[in-house]
């Protein structure tokens, strides 16, 4: 079984971020690996210690967004492919799906991919857009936001939480799922497994590379601010007519 992962760098979300003068999100200070997507990398892991075969860490962004791929490596991926191009600054999910599926398919000379497999967002910006996009462009069957993913008899089978039901969903290989932080709890690498983690073979494409020229985005930014600080409450002491006040403040404020 051969399986793709894709994982990407985003700054840590216990950071502060702030914005360019183009209004995208400043990268490179305490970037980390998309915490979403390190169970994307223990489900692959889990199914190739299962089954068999190879798990290859996929990931796009600028130079240091090799780390996440590193950390892929060192949580038991194969091998990694880290695809780097100036061009690709501020593409949007499917610019990225777009850049993404050339990889899958580049990588899918070397022989067939059986699963893709994705976390269910990007902690930076939570669009969850990138695996239905991502299945589109590569024309596979999608199961997302697995809480469970098996693969047995040539089919993968999830089961997805909706509220207070649940639904089991199956598709024959070569699908793509998308996974939940509910479908497994990520390991933690061990030293032996961090060391060995160097010596995988980790490949940086650009476009060229992928025979493809850079993607034009879908999305603009057309402005964009950092969120003001959040003023004091006002404390208001009930002598009797606290309702009156509140509903005095909601109107005025239009929230009623």
């Amino acid at each position: 079984m051969r399986i793709v992962v894709c994982v990407k760098h985003v700054p840590d979300v216990q950071s502060d971020r702030s914005l360019d003068d183009d209004g995208h999100t400043v990268r490179g200070l305490d970037d980390v690996l998309n915490e979403l997507d390190e169970n994307a990398v223990e489900a692959a892991v889990s199914l190739v210690e299962e089954h068999g075969g190879e798990v290859v860490a996929l990931t796009m962004g600028p130079d240091d967004a090799e780390d996440a791929v590193r950390r892929a490596l060192q949580m038991g991926a194969d091998r990694a492919v880290h695809v780097s191009d100036d061009a690709l600054a501020g593409s949007d999910a499917v610019a990225t799906a777009r850049v993404l599926a050339a990889a899958v398919q580049r990588l899918q000379a070397d022989g067939p991919v059986d699963l893709v497999v994705t976390g269910m967002a990007a902690l930076d910006g939570l669009t969850s857009m990138l695996p239905t996009a991502l299945a589109a462009l590569l024309d596979l069957p999608q199961l997302t936001l697995a809480s469970e993913l098996t693969v047995s008899g040539g089919q993968v089978r999830i089961r997805r939480e909706i509220g207070d039901a649940a639904e089991v969903l199956t598709a024959p290989l070569p699908a793509l799922v998308s996974v939940t932080d509910q479908a497994n709890e990520p390991r933690y690498p061990a030293f032996r497994a961090i060391r060995a983690a160097r010596k995988k073979p980790l490949d940086t494409w650009t476009l060229a590379d992928l025979g493809q020229d850079a993607p034009a985005s879908t999305t603009t930014v057309l402005s964009a601010a950092p969120r003001p600080a959040r003023e004091q409450g006002q404390i208001v002491a009930d002598s009797g007519d606290g309702g009156r006040r509140l509903a005095e403040f909601l109107i005025e404020s239009r929230l009623v």
